[in-house]
C-alpha cells in the first residue's frame, strides 16, 4: 500500500473513532451510520485493505472492524468543497410556484416551438415552492460531484442527507421551525404531480410523476422530534437529468435572495445567458416562463425593483420600457467589454 493510502486509512479510521467516542461521552448506546461513515469517507480509488493493515496502520488494534461492504442502496451526501447545481429540466420549465402561500392551482406550459409541455398539478397541500427547490438543489450538487469522483453509491435514486448540513448549506437558519418546515417541504415535492414530455438523459417519455417518489425520516433525536437524517427518492425524470449531467453551476449567493421572483430570474438567466453576455427576452414571455399569476402590469413593477435593488449573482437586469423586454447581462466587467468589442452581442444601444 502506497504512503498516501496508509494516510487515507489513517484520517478514516481516526474520523471514525472520534465519531464513537462522541456518541459514547453523550451516553449513546450506538453510532448513526458508523460503518457509513467509514465507508463514505473511502476515497473511490483506494481498495479496503484487511483489517490487520489498518491495525498497523493505526499503530495498535483497531476499535472498529474493517468496512467490508462499501456499496449501499442509498446515496450518502457527505461531500464537501463542491459546486452548486441545478438541473437544466426546471431551470427551463415553471414547475415551482412564487407564491408563499399555498398554490392549488394546475398551470399548464407549452414552449414556444411547440415540442415541449408540461403540467403541474398540486396536491392538497399547494405547490412546491421555489424554496422548496433548494431540497433538490442540495442533493444535485452532491450527487454530481459524487458522480464526478466516479462514487459507485451515486448511482442510487434514493438519497440520505443529514438535515443539519442541509440547513447549513442552504443558508437556512438551524432552529426546530426548519425541521418543521422541512418536513412541509417534502410532502409538497411528493405530492406536486408534473405530466411532461420534456427530455432528461436522452429519454423523451411522456409520463406523470412526483418530483420525489418518497420520503422518510430515518431517525430522530432523542431529546426532542427533530430530524437527524432523512431518505428522499428522486423520481426518474430528474435522476435521468442528473446522471446525463443535464446540469448548471449556481452561485451560492442564490440562497441569499429573499424572494422567490429573484430566484426565479437568476436561474433564467443562468440558463438561457449561458457563454453569452446577455439575454434579451419579452416582459409578457418571461412572465410565463416566471410562472407568475400577477398582472402584467403588477409584475412589470416587480422587475423593476429587483432591477433597482440589483441583488442577482452574476448577472444585471435592464427593462425597456419602449421594446417591453428584459436585458439580462453578465456582471464581469471584462467578459461584459469583450462581448461588446466582438459586434456579436445583442446588447442594446446603451452599452456600445
Amino acid at each position: 500500500m502506497s504512503v498516501n493510502k496508509s494516510q487515507a486509512m489513517a484520517n478514516i479510521q481516526a474520523r471514525a473513532d472520534a465519531a464513537l467516542a462522541a456518541s459514547v461521552a453523550h451516553g449513546q448506546t450506538d453510532l448513526f451510520g458508523d460503518a457509513e461513515l467509514v465507508a463514505s469517507t473511502l476515497p473511490a480509488d483506494i481498495e479496503q485493505p484487511p483489517a490487520t493493515d489498518v491495525a498497523k496502520v493505526a499503530g495498535k488494534r483497531a476499535k472498529l472492524l474493517p468496512v467490508r461492504h462499501v456499496e449501499r442502496d442509498f446515496f450518502l451526501c457527505d461531500m464537501f468543497d463542491y459546486a452548486m447545481k441545478d438541473d437544466g429540466a426546471s431551470m427551463e420549465a415553471p414547475i415551482f410556484t412564487l407564491s408563499t402561500r399555498p398554490d392549488l392551482t394546475v398551470w399548464h406550459w407549452e414552449s414556444q416551438d411547440g415540442n415541449r409541455a408540461l403540467t403541474v398539478t398540486p396536491s392538497v397541500m399547494g405547490r412546491a415552492t421555489m424554496f422548496d427547490k433548494d431540497v433538490l438543489i442540495y442533493v444535485i450538487s452532491q450527487m454530481t460531484e459524487a458522480l464526478n469522483c466516479d462514487r459507485q453509491d451515486a448511482k442510487n435514486r434514493t438519497v440520505r442527507f443529514v438535515v443539519y448540513d442541509y440547513l447549513v448549506t442552504t443558508n437556512k437558519p438551524t432552529g426546530g421551525k426548519e425541521y418543521q418546515r422541512l418536513e412541509a417541504t417534502l410532502e409538497r415535492l411528493r405530492g406536486t404531480s408534473i405530466k411532461t414530455d420534456i427530455k432528461t438523459g436522452g429519454t423523451r417519455v411522456k409520463e406523470g410523476f412526483g418530483l420525489i417518489d418518497s420520503w422518510t425520516i430515518v431517525e430522530k433525536s432523542p431529546d426532542n422530534e427533530r430530524m437527524i437524517a432523512v431518505e428522499v427518492t428522486l423520481s426518474k425524470w430528474l435522476f435521468n437529468a442528473v446522471q446525463a449531467h443535464e446540469v448548471l453551476t449556481i452561485h451560492r449567493n442564490y440562497f441569499r435572495l429573499r424572494k422567490p421572483l429573484e430566484r426565479r430570474l437568476y436561474e433564467l438567466a443562468r440558463k438561457h445567458c449561458g457563454n453569452q453576455a446577455s439575454w434579451t427576452i419579452g416582459l409578457e414571455l418571461l412572465r410565463e416562463k416566471c410562472s407568475a399569476h400577477s398582472h402584467i402590469r403588477a409584475f412589470r413593477s416587480q422587475v423593476q425593483k429587483i432591477q433597482n435593488a440589483d441583488t442577482l449573482p452574476e448577472y444585471r437586469m435592464l427593462y425597456s420600457l419602449e421594446k417591453d423586454q428584459v436585458t439580462f447581462y453578465i456582471r464581469d466587467a471584462k467578459k461584459l467589454v469583450a462581448a461588446i468589442a466582438s459586434g456579436k452581442s445583442n446588447l442594446p444601444e446603451r452599452f456600445r
